[in-house]
């Protein structure tokens, strides 16, 4: 026997409104839900949203520590491809732990990455010059153990935490022992000068480590010892350290030439070269202006006065 199909009783106009709005409310349609399509266009915003740009809020939620122990300072110059990882690898370090960013001309968004990522930041329109973010970072940092890196380059949290381990052992001053390529025929001026200088600062068992590589860490009584002006100048503060008999020791290594593949790549002039190789001859300057003009070191047997 065929069976009969319900006929819907045919609604007159006000009971047909009624009904719409009932179906709207309720969030059906034709085809998919309202309320389904809707909930799965949010969600795939936010997934995309989540590996794009945010973090584990969970984990990072407090930003700054009313009493920071470790103070990591990153100079920054349109460094927007990295600097978030930076800093997220940065508060890592410790559980108090400070990010100070000391944004240096930034044009690019840099700045606000990376307070976005949960660190302070300094900001300054104009470029104030190489090495300067050093003293103006460390000028506003406020933890015990100051750590320095760069905005250009990702390291990880457990490749930092030897530096702050060293001072926290007794260090003054920790070094990257990174001395810079010596295998090719034609040595880089840079690292020729850093020798140059530990050889004359009596210490060439540092090689070419010096406070102009990153990353480094120093103490806060080797920051008030050697003054936190000659920061902007590396190669002075190294100095300035290793002659006030500071305990400097050769922490890890980092092979910084390697990890900035966009330094490494530039076949063109270096424009940094001129500056580090003037910021040597600042410290030479500053040695033999606070020992002798031999800089500290023995004439041997030699009578010069007698042929004068």
């Amino acid at each position: 026997m065929r069976s009969r199909r319900k006929v819907q009783p045919k609604l007159k106009g006000k009971q047909r409104g009624v009904q719409r709005r009932r179906i709207t409310r309720t969030g059906r349609s034709r085809g998919r839900p309202n309320a389904v399509r809707y909930a799965a266009k949010k969600s795939s915003k936010s997934s995309l949203l989540s590996t794009a740009d945010t973090y584990d809020s969970s984990h990072y939620r407090n930003a700054y520590h009313h009493n920071p122990i470790v103070s990591v300072i990153i100079p920054v110059l349109n460094e927007r491809k990295t600097i978030r990882r930076v800093v997220l690898e940065a508060r890592r370090i410790h559980p108090h732990t400070e990010v100070i960013i000391v944004s240096n001309g930034t044009t690019d968004g840099s700045d606000r990455l990376a307070e976005r990522a949960g660190a302070k930041v300094l900001r300054y329109k104009q470029a104030l010059g190489h090495d300067v973010g050093r003293k103006v970072g460390a000028e506003a940092a406020r933890g015990s153990i100051l750590l320095f890196i760069d905005g250009d380059m990702v390291l990880a949290a457990k490749q930092l935490q030897p530096f702050v381990q060293a001072i926290k052992n007794g260090a003054d001053v920790a070094l990257n022992q990174y001395s810079g390529p010596k295998q090719q025929r034609d040595i880089h001026p840079v690292v020729l000068a850093k020798h140059a200088l530990n050889a004359l600062l009596q210490h060439s068992e540092l090689r070419g480590m010096s406070m102009t590589a990153v990353p480094h860490a120093l103490s806060r009584s080797a920051l008030q010892t050697i003054g936190v002006e000659h920061l902007a100048t590396p190669p002075v503060a190294h100095a300035i350290a290793l002659q006030k008999g500071l305990n400097v020791k050769a922490c890890t290594y980092i092979p910084v030439g390697k990890l900035n593949m966009r330094r490494a790549r530039s076949t063109a002039a270096d424009p940094l070269k001129l500056v580090v190789d003037n910021d040597h001859m600042q410290a030479i300057r500053w040695l033999l202006e606070h020992t002798d003009r031999r800089g500290g070191l023995t004439d041997l047997n030699r009578q010069r006065q007698q042929v004068r």
